[in-house]
């Protein structure tokens, strides 16, 4: 049972793993077509460096996940805060409709967002697309950091406001330190969240102003090119390390001096 239990998990990895693999292997082939064997070139990198509307779609997606991260983060900090803190009349109600934005299929998420934001006169655009993914982002951020308070003892703020503390000197000098694995979690899902959202960005563009999704999917329509390859390969080194750059400074699995 042990051996195929291990073979399943080798089976899963590689499943998961091989088609990444195989995609960072294209982006340094010379061969437009993929043929083997490879022949290693950075040429599509080069090319990549002179495809406006892919590199305008990237920063699109880094600027509008950058700032979604911050707004989401912040409202869910607060939000999670008030939920898990504080009692007030219908307090349940919003701790469950919290759930229905993250099991609803996205593709009817946007279509809502879609009829709304023309309704209400917004539009589409960036500051859509910014709204529509600040939405989807404050439910995961609220979760996130509401279990990392549910780890966290009410006295300690007590402990500190019984020695002369104010509330607000209290929640920044003991509850925020003791909350910023969770918050820096929470923070990097609504990045992830936001890069990786592609329905209601659909939905939201605009002719000429779209996300890499987007753009990535409009590309591949028209006909596959290595050049996504190489955008690819350098989101995915690029992700690589900031985890590993994270994992260090968090001491992810390190262990701890115990005397």
């Amino acid at each position: 049972m042990i051996a195929l239990g291990r073979t399943f998990l080798a089976a899963t990895l590689i499943f998961l793993y091989l088609p990444i693999a195989v995609m960072v292997a294209m982006a340094f082939n010379a061969s437009p077509l993929y043929t083997l064997p490879i022949e290693p070139t950075f040429h599509w990198f080069g090319v990549l460096a002179e495809n406006g509307p892919l590199l305008s779609a990237t920063y699109n997606s880094l600027l509008i996940a950058l700032a979604t991260s911050i707004i989401a983060t912040a409202v869910g900090t607060l939000a999670s805060l008030a939920l898990n803190r504080r009692t007030f009349r219908g307090q349940s109600l919003l701790k469950v409709l919290l759930l229905p934005p993250i099991a609803i299929p996205w593709l009817i998420t946007g279509t809502a967002m879609l009829v709304f934001f023309f309704w209400t006169g917004i539009g589409r655009g960036l500051h859509a697309m910014l709204i529509g993914h600040v939405a989807l982002a404050i439910p995961y951020v609220v979760l996130i950091v509401g279990t990392g308070m549910q780890t966290l003892r009410a006295d300690l703020e007590e402990a500190a406001m019984s020695l002369g503390s104010t509330p607000i000197h209290a929640f920044f000098a003991v509850t925020l330190p003791l909350l910023a694995p969770s918050i820096i979690a929470a923070l990097l899902f609504a990045f992830a969240v936001s890069l990786d959202q592609f329905v209601v960005s659909y939905f939201l563009a605009t002719p000429g102003v779209s996300t890499l999704p987007v753009e990535i999917y409009t590309s591949i329509r028209k006909g596959f090119t290595p050049e996504i390859n190489a955008i690819s390969a350098i989101f995915l080194g690029v992700s690589a390390v900031l985890v590993l750059i994270f994992a260090q400074l968090s001491n992810l699995g390190g262990s701890r001096d115990r005397r």
